[in-house]
């Protein structure tokens, strides 16, 4: 195991991977500490959840290297239906307005975290240690001395720059004291892959209901993803059901527009809370993905913000390789948080204003939101910065979202 390292990031799932691969190349030693080993198939950001991709997130992709053979698993999104449950209130976004090949695209994690770590560990430039647990670590100076156990054992490395990207419960976060800003929603998440009578000709559905926003998305194979928000007072009861009743249940909530709802596969559920660090660097230690922020699920923007977090710190990484400036140096840092301080507030903003404001039963309410949806659905222009925000590509981008590759 190298001892130095000009980056160390803690954390292989999809986040730490994607920096990892988009660093690569850079001139800089690159150490990945992973609690799982490479073999495992249990790396809890792996799993058979559903990501729904931004046509952002697909530049971001395709500049590190990894979204040719990503895409052999991602079914496109080429329109979205969004509605309000029983009322009139609707809007539509298409590709062929954005004059784009998609809107973004569904994966599941577990092929997208395939793709991300195929042959990342042969990279000369990349080490990964595993599996592995951080015990804890010391700024000194010009570098972060790190604790580490290896099998079984204590072994002690440094770095000019220590990346956290170890999720939503970050260990490195918690070392530091940085205190969350955290706002639980009542809501429970439950997911699950199923097959319909009719095909979903790649039209993903946001229905927002009066216990949360349930979304359907394409699949491959002709499948759509679930995301059904339920309060959490009937998340036992729903989970509980046998699949037929379920079925039933989710029919009577969404409606015919898939047909009949024919089978589902594996129920998991989610609590779903705003959570976000109050700062997201500290000395020679910067935060990214979850482990700055963890959002509601509608509109499928979490991992979508995680990347474009990586596309940033990477861009600068990469131009500090170029100066042969220090990667921690503390004016690196200030121009991370700042970059991405605009984007990770508005997409906030928007997901816990949306999760509120269509949950509230209010008849004034309820008569406005519709309304908007109508508003919006009349007014291009509009819909056109509103398409944009979801797909990742308002504000100032750095080049691997403009789909330039950082070599």
């Amino acid at each position: 195991m190298s001892a130095e390292f000009d980056l160390l990031i803690i954390g292989g799932g999809m986040v730490g991977a994607s920096l990892a691969r988009a660093v690569s190349g850079q001139g800089l030693r690159i150490g990945i500490v992973e609690a799982f080993s490479l073999a495992s198939n249990v790396q809890p950001s792996f799993d058979d959840r559903v990501i729904a991709l931004s046509w952002g997130s697909r530049k971001i992709l395709q500049a590190i290297g990894v979204w040719g053979e990503m895409a052999k698993s991602a079914e496109p999104i080429c329109r979205i239906h969004i509605s309000d449950r029983g009322h009139f209130g609707f809007t539509h976004l298409d590709r062929h307005e954005e004059g784009v090949d998609a809107l973004g695209y569904v994966a599941t994690a577990r092929a997208m975290g395939e793709v991300l770590q195929k042959d990342l560990a042969d990279l000369p430039d990349v080490e990964f240690i595993c599996p592995a647990k951080l015990r804890h670590f010391t700024v000194n100076g010009d570098r972060v001395d790190v604790s580490l156990e290896v099998d079984g054992d204590i072994q002690e490395i440094n770095t000019k720059l220590l990346v956290a990207a170890d999720g939503g419960d970050s260990q490195v976060r918690t070392m530091l004291s940085i205190p969350l800003k955290e706002q639980a929603y009542g809501q429970t998440a439950i997911i699950a892959n199923l097959t319909t009578a009719k095909p979903h000709e790649g039209m993903a559905y946001e229905r927002f209901t009066d216990s949360g926003p349930l979304a359907m998305l394409p699949m491959t194979e002709g499948r759509v993803s679930m995301v059904w928000t339920a309060r959490d007072d009937q998340v036992d009861g729903l989970m509980s059901l046998s699949d037929q009743a379920f079925l039933n249940h989710l029919q009577d909530r969404f409606g015919y527009r898939l047909g009949r709802m024919e089978s589902i596969g594996k129920r998991v559920s989610y609590p779903l809370r705003l959570r976000q660090a109050t700062e997201q660097i500290s000395n020679r230690v910067a935060l990214v993905g979850n482990a700055a922020h963890t959002i509601h699920p509608v509109t499928g923007q979490g991992f979508n913000l995680g990347l474009r977090d990586v596309a940033v710190l990477a861009d600068l990484l990469s131009d500090a390789a170029v100066s042969k400036q220090d990667p921690g140096e503390r004016s690196l840092l200030e121009s991370y948080e700042k970059w991405r301080q605009r984007d990770q507030q508005a997409v906030a903003l928007i997901t816990d204003s949306l999760a509120r404001l269509f949950a509230n039963p209010l008849g004034p309410l309820r008569m406005a939101r519709n309304i908007g949806l109508l508003g919006l659905d009349s007014l291009p222009s509009l819909k056109h910065l509103v398409a944009r925000q979801f797909m990742g590509v308002n504000g100032r981008l750095p080049r691997l979202a403009r789909g330039v590759s950082l070599d």
